[in-house]
């Protein structure tokens, strides 16, 4: 029965995660666009097209579609992060650095592993600015949240 107790509240504290850092960092990206003065709806459809190719001409539907696999992408990052956490002392010690290095890390992934296997090659700006938005999203909205909600109810 306690472990049933434990596994629920990592799962909450999973999905707290997600809906927080997913929606500042996806708040951050729309944000970002609208800046750039590009429609938003095209950039949500880019998410989804990673997963479904056709979902660049779904219109509404795709964009949808783009959040989903936005907040799943989301949980899954948070679910890495708080079952290492639960089972890894030095995290559960250091929970702060150890979040703001897994945004680092996951920084790294993005731009060393997905991006290249989805479209060929890294982010194509490599202004300081430009890596310096993308750095804050990683380690601050999305590693330090998770840290941040960790340390709000300890594993």
């Amino acid at each position: 029965m306690a472990r049933q107790a434990t596994n629920t509240g990592l799962g909450k504290r999973i999905l707290l995660a997600t809906a927080i850092a997913g929606t500042l960092d996806i708040g951050l990206a729309i944000g970002e666009t609208a800046r750039l003065g590009k429609p938003i709806g095209n950039m949500l459809r880019g998410l989804a097209s990673g997963p479904f190719p056709g979902a660049i001409d779904w219109g509404a539907s795709g964009a949808v579609a783009g959040l989903l696999v936005h907040y799943a992408i989301m949980a899954v990052m948070a679910a890495v992060f708080f079952i290492a956490r639960s089972r890894i002392t030095w995290m559960r010690v250091h929970t702060i650095p150890a979040a703001l290095l897994y945004g680092v890390g996951l920084w790294l992934v993005m731009c060393g592993v997905v991006l290249p296997l989805r479209f060929g090659s890294p982010f194509p700006n490599h202004e300081l600015a430009a890596v310096a938005r993308q750095l804050f999203a990683h380690v601050i909205l999305v590693g330090l949240t998770f840290g941040l909600v960790a340390k709000r109810d300890p594993a």
